[in-house]
């Protein structure tokens, strides 16, 4: 008989592991999808301010004489930007890193752009330019948005597969942290961008 309440506990040990394990498994799926989402959300807008980058750079060289090499420098870092594909199941940091430094370097070359725009004020004049800057500020809004809301679902994907039991189960089933969005460097000064 007692090898009969010994079995009874060992099945209602591997049953409650079992549920355990299901609904751990479930919720990893979850928060990976959800921190998929919130990915191609990041994506989606960084897709937009591309856009209205190369809308932007052909309203510009309509001007008469801008600098060439501030378009071509504007153009070359958005084709590098662009360029960079991440498949959101498999993200790593330096991925992540990689990505952030190719849209660094084109929001540092607008920002060159931008401020030679300042020199040619029949350029500024014109609606079109004044609509896609106005666009392109209210875009950098929806592009820091989407990069927090993603780093918000990832730590709770973190969460998950960091405490325990949700660790144990996270390594048998192959899942791991994702990384997130950091600060970029001098992110601390606010930069003094003047569109008027």
């Amino acid at each position: 008989m007692k090898s009969f309440g010994t079995l009874g506990v060992v099945i209602a040990i591997l049953a409650v592991m079992l549920i355990a394990g299901c609904g751990s498994y479930n919720g990893f799926v979850d928060g990976e999808e959800d921190v998929e989402l919130a990915w191609s959300k990041v994506e989606t807008q960084y897709q937009r301010r591309s856009d209205l980058i190369g809308n932007l750079v052909n309203t510009v060289k309509g001007a008469a004489d801008f600098e060439k090499g501030t378009l071509e420098a504007v153009t070359n870092a958005r084709a590098r930007a662009t360029s960079i594909n991440i498949d959101p199941s498999n993200l790593s940091a330096e991925q992540i890193k990689q990505f952030e430094a190719a849209q660094g370097q084109l929001s540092q070359g607008l920002g060159r752009l931008l401020a030679t725009a300042e020199n040619y004020p029949q350029l500024q004049a014109t609606q079109g330019f004044r609509d896609l800057q106005q666009q392109l500020e209210s875009t950098e809004n929806r592009v820091t948005v989407a990069r927090d809301r993603f780093n918000e679902v990832a730590t709770v994907f973190n969460k998950k597969v960091r405490r325990f039991p949700g660790t144990v189960f996270a390594s048998v089933f192959g899942f791991s942290e994702k990384p997130q969005f950091e600060a970029q460097a001098g992110t601390a000064n606010a930069p003094d961008v003047n569109f008027d």
